[in-house]
């Protein structure tokens, strides 16, 4: 699949290999849609800028789709189920090539110590394992 961008490329953009491995899971336009529409990919690119650049909606560069546009699309398809959908396939495929089994079978649960009481005054105690006093 050649690359039907003409500006000059980000960091965060697609490569077509990559490209090719997520197609199938963003939705096609819809049939219905009355105005021309702007490329998937080219959305999905702009979603990935903002997402690694740390940048407001807004401020997203003028050779990329609108910031309005762009998180319009990352929340339809996040309430959809595309991104969910598409990690759980990548996830698979990625477990299979390295010759492991789809799903794991183990999990590791990590949680964080709160260093603050949600109400004034009260006592904690010290958690030892993480040199932290707790609640």
């Amino acid at each position: 699949m050649e690359r039907s961008i003409t500006r000059k490329p980000y960091a965060t953009d697609l490569t077509d290999a990559q490209w090719e491995l997520l197609a199938p899971f963003i939705p096609d336009v819809s049939p219905n849609a009355t105005q021309e529409t702007i490329p998937r990919r080219e959305i999905v690119n702009g979603i990935l800028y903002v997402l690694r650049t740390g940048c407001s909606w807004r401020l997203t560069p003028h050779d990329l789709p609108n910031g309005k546009t762009l998180h319009h699309y990352l929340r339809q398809w996040k309430h959809s189920g595309v991104w969910e959908t598409a990690m759980t396939s990548l996830r698979k495929q990625t477990r299979q090539a390295i010759g492991r089994e789809e799903e794991p079978s183990a999990v590791i649960i990590d949680s964080q110590s709160i260093k603050t009481s949600p109400v004034r005054g009260i006592e904690r105690g010290f958690d030892a394992g993480k040199k932290n006093l707790g609640s």
